[in-house]
C-alpha cells in the first residue's frame, strides 16, 4: 500500500542521479538531482512526460533519499519533477540540510511552497497559473521560450519579481534554432535578463 500524499516521510521517486546542473544561475555546478513523480501542469513540450504519473514510481522514505544524496558527495541537492510541490517537502529538505547539503528546487509555482530552501528556481507555465507567493520568495525566474508571444509573457512575470531575483530566458529545446536568435536580440535590448541554455543536453549528460 502506498502512503498518502499528505505523508511527508515518503515521496514518489522517479529517479535520482549525480550530474552537472545544466540550466539557470547554477549552471556548471556539481549537483545531485532528485526527480519526483507527479505533475498536472501539462506542458506539451515537456521532455520528462514520463514523470507525470506518480503511480508508476515507488514511494521512498525521505531519509533514504537524503542518504543517497549525501553519498554522492555533491554540495547541492536539486529537487525537481514532475512538479515537486505537489507534496510536502518539509521533511525532505530538513534531512538534506542536516547532511550539510544545500537545497535547490525548480517549480512551476502552481502549488503552495513547503520546505526550507537555499535557492528556488521559479519557472511558471501558461498551462497552470502560479501562486503569487513565488514572485517574492524565489531567487530565480526561468521562462521557457517556445514562440514569440513568450517574450511579452516573460516580462509580465519578470515585473512581479523582487529586484534582486535573477531573470532567465531559456529556449525550448525543439525550437532552439528558431527562438535562440530572438532571445539574443531580446537580452541585448533588455539587459536585466540573461540566457539559460540546457548545457547538459549539449554535453550529453543527464
Amino acid at each position: 500500500m502506498k502512503p498518502e500524499k499528505s505523508d511527508p516521510e515518503f515521496l514518489p521517486l522517479m529517479e535520482s542521479f549525480h550530474t552537472i546542473q545544466g540550466e539557470g544561475f547554477h549552471t556548471g555546478k556539481s549537483a545531485y538531482f532528485i526527480r519526483l513523480g507527479g505533475c498536472d501542469v501539462g506542458c506539451h513540450w515537456c521532455d520528462v512526460k514520463e514523470s507525470w504519473d506518480a503511480s508508476k514510481f515507488d514511494w521512498i522514505s525521505v531519509k533514504e533519499i537524503a542518504e543517497q544524496a549525501e553519498e554522492s558527495g555533491a554540495e547541492i541537492a536539486v529537487i525537481t519533477g514532475g512538479e515537486p510541490l505537489m507534496y510536502d517537502l518539509s521533511l525532505l529538505t530538513e534531512e538534506i540540510r542536516k547532511r550539510g547539503m544545500k537545497t535547490n528546487m525548480e517549480t512551476s509555482g502552481a502549488y503552495p511552497l513547503s520546505g526550507t530552501w537555499d535557492w528556488i528556481c521559479f519557472s511558471p507555465k501558461k498551462f497552470k497559473e502560479p501562486l503569487d507567493e513565488f514572485y517574492s520568495k524565489s531567487n530565480e525566474l526561468k521562462v521557457i521560450v517556445y514562440n514569440k508571444s513568450d517574450f511579452k509573457w516573460s516580462q509580465q512575470h519578470g515585473g512581479k519579481m523582487t529586484t534582486d531575483a535573477k531573470l532567465f530566458l531559456q529556449p525550448e529545446w525543439s525550437k532552439s534554432d528558431e527562438v535562440t536568435p530572438l532571445i539574443v536580440d531580446f537580452v541585448k535590448e533588455n539587459p536585466e535578463w540573461q540566457i539559460s541554455l540546457q548545457t547538459h543536453k549539449y554535453l550529453n549528460i543527464p
